[in-house]
């Protein structure tokens, strides 16, 4: 027997592996993690407590933007509008007559104009007169005969900037005839025909919404003509997009940021038979109903001028005291929905989802804690639903698995029961939304991608290679096979070209922010692989 003192060492090796008798291994084919298995926080590694759990607000039952009236029903409406078929055509007529004699006035009225960036000569305004008096009749042909109105505009002197809910196309063409504004308008608006060359004529302010440095400029613009009384008003709709008038949703801060006074408008359509909200509705419809309608409501009401409370009051202070003046007089409670709401909207309607509604997520909110884009969200609806949700819109374990290119492990069900706040089994797109914006918005998510990268590449090449990536996976999980490591390697080479390079790394985890869990350390996952009865000490 070997003789050795007391500060001999009772291991002499540096390497020891331990065989140990494996439970009974789990059905790797589940549709969902089992429950014993799926506790705690699988992300610490980015510096998270392991209790840290994920918080996802309940969805809102309020849809701001759905048409009450999308389909026309009942007796009433139907000998309504075989009645007004005659008037209609009429009124049609009217409208296309209008419409040419306005865009042939705004044209002589441009003809030869230069300088668009000071106010438009006072010759040419009085000449925009036929267009905003052609405005008119066409209210008059779709159905507005008579427009209620409460209260009065302010002197432009006293409130430069006119803020207004947006609920359709009629409001516009209310406020050129009324007070010929000028607009702040997205760049698509341009190329429409006929209304692009009006817009010109309001002098408008394009902004492209999903550009940093359009919407920079679009401020400047809107606080260098409220500065200047020759310029007329500056309307602008801060909701971004059109609701169906029973709600607000969140304020953009661009009519804001310059500060000066602005009056809040509002406008209401009342009715009983015809939502006259543009919503999920076609223009095309939307046009026709109004065409077949004896009488359409419609009310202005001016509130009173808001001005800034001092010089430090900030932008969004301001926003939230206009809000909260709006919505007082129009009764009615603020969503946290944006116009990146309606972009996943129509990608869930795309895709034939049965309830498209349920994809929005109210994103002002999602921006305010994540700063997650609407153009990054669209993105991981796109992920969502190549997830194949069902009919309810959730999404089950396997089809989870499936599209990320993962194995079910343990790893994985913590993974997913992470996400999984109802603890049921499935998750939907606001979880899955909100999960993967927690990993990527988090402080060390860039931090664990560089070092992930370090340690699957070669420092010479700078690149990954699909054997590197199974020795890294293998060596971490080895539950992993080749071709499960494969189909994980081809979800990182977009380009197919048989390599990773750093951008294709980073560029995939941004997309798909929950693999940076199995890229960590190869201790990290050690402790999640218990299906292959050993323990390797290092």
């Amino acid at each position: 027997m070997p003789n050795h003192d007391i500060t001999s060492p009772l291991i002499t090796s540096d390497h020891l592996i331990l065989t140990v008798d494996p439970l009974p291994a789990a059905d790797t084919t589940s549709a969902a993690p089992l429950s014993g298995t799926a506790g705690g926080n699988p992300f610490t590694f980015l510096g998270c407590d392991e209790s840290e759990a994920l918080t996802v607000p309940v969805p809102m039952t309020i849809d701001p933007f759905k048409n009450n009236t999308p389909n026309i029903e009942g007796v009433y409406e139907w000998l309504k509008m075989l009645l007004c078929l005659p008037i209609a055509i009429l009124r049609l007529v009217l409208f296309g007559l209008c419409l040419a004699v306005g865009y042939i006035a705004t044209r002589l009225a441009l003809e030869g104009w230069k300088d668009k960036e000071n106010p438009m000569p006072k010759w040419r305004s009085r000449l925009m007169w036929v267009t905003r008096i052609c405005a008119r009749w066409i209210l008059f042909s779709f159905g507005y005969q008579w427009i209620k109105r409460k209260g009065r505009p302010a002197p432009r002197e006293v409130a430069p900037i006119i803020v207004s809910n947006h609920v359709s196309y009629i409001e516009p063409i209310f406020y050129f005839y009324e007070l010929f504004p000028t607009i702040v308008a997205s760049e698509s608006h341009d190329a429409l025909p006929f209304v692009g060359t009006i817009i010109r004529a309001m002098q408008v302010i394009y902004v492209d919404r999903f550009s940093p440095s359009s919407r920079k400029h679009a401020v400047k613009e809107i606080k260098r003509r409220a500065s200047c009384n020759r310029f007329p008003r500056v309307l602008l709709f801060p909701e971004g997009t059109t609701t169906n008038g029973r709600n607000l949703i969140s304020f953009q801060l661009g009519a804001f940021i310059p500060g000066y006074p602005i009056q809040p408008v509002i406008v209401r359509y009342p009715h009983v038979h015809f939502d006259q909200s543009w919503g999920n509705v076609s223009l095309g419809k939307l046009m026709f109903r109004m065409f077949t309608q004896f009488h359409n409501f419609f009310e202005v009401e001016y509130l009173p001028v808001i001005s800034p409370l001092h010089d430090k009051e900030t932008a969004v202070h301001f926003r939230e005291r206009a809000c909260r003046a709006i919505a007082s007089a129009m009764n009615v409670v603020q969503t946290g929905h944006t116009y990146g709401d309606i972009m996943l909207y129509m990608k869930a309607q795309e895709a034939k989802q049965e309830n498209p509604s349920s994809f929005m997520v109210e994103m002002a909110r999602v921006e305010s804690l994540f700063h997650i884009r609407s153009l990054e969200a669209v993105e991981f609806l796109d992920k969502f639903l190549a997830m194949n949700p069902d009919p309810s819109g959730r999404v089950q374990y396997h089809n989870f698995l499936k599209v990320l290119r993962l194995k079910a492990c343990p790893l994985s069900e913590k993974m997913f029961a992470f996400i999984d706040v109802e603890k049921c089994g499935s998750i939907t797109f606001r979880q899955f939304l909100y999960g993967s914006a927690y990993v990527m918005k988090h402080r060390g998510f860039h931090q664990a991608c560089e070092e992930a990268f370090a340690e699957c590449s070669s420092a010479v090449k700078g690149y990954i290679v699909e054997q590197e990536l199974q020795d890294f996976m293998q060596h971490a999980i080895p539950s992993w096979n080749e071709n499960e490591v494969h189909e994980l390697f081809m979800l990182f080479d977009d380009d197919n070209d048989g390599r990773i390079t750093k951008d294709d790394f980073h560029s995939c985890l941004k997309k798909n922010p929950l693999l940076i869990a199995f890229l960590t350390p190869h201790l990290q996952h050690k402790e999640c692989d218990g299906n292959n009865g050993v323990i390797e000490i290092v």
